[in-house]
């Protein structure tokens, strides 16, 4: 397993229409084409996703089998680092 190195994390309750907002603005973002920014107070890291990332939804119950637990929904973009992010989809290597 890879060790995994947090850039940036920001956790904050907030309204359904202030989520959404937000949400909308990446996905204006990803349909540009253009780099997304997250940005909490003066932390800010800039990710560039290529022309196809992994798109990963997972719903989640976290907590015991009996009683109140805890429920996610989870939006997760991947993509290797060395990916390219112009034309062309990545992992698609032709020899001549």
């Amino acid at each position: 397993c890879m060790p995994e190195e947090v850039l940036f994390k920001s956790e904050s309750a907030q309204s359904r229409d202030e989520i959404a907002s937000y949400l909308r603005n990446v996905a204006e973002k990803l349909e540009q084409g253009g780099s997304i920014t997250l940005k909490d107070g003066a932390e800010s890291v800039t990710m560039d996703p290529p022309t196809r990332p992994t798109f990963e939804v997972k719903a989640e119950r976290e907590g015991p089998a009996e009683g109140p637990g805890e429920l996610s929904i989870e939006f997760e973009l991947e993509w290797d680092e060395n990916s390219e992010t112009g034309e062309g989809e990545a992992g698609n290597h032709e020899i001549e």
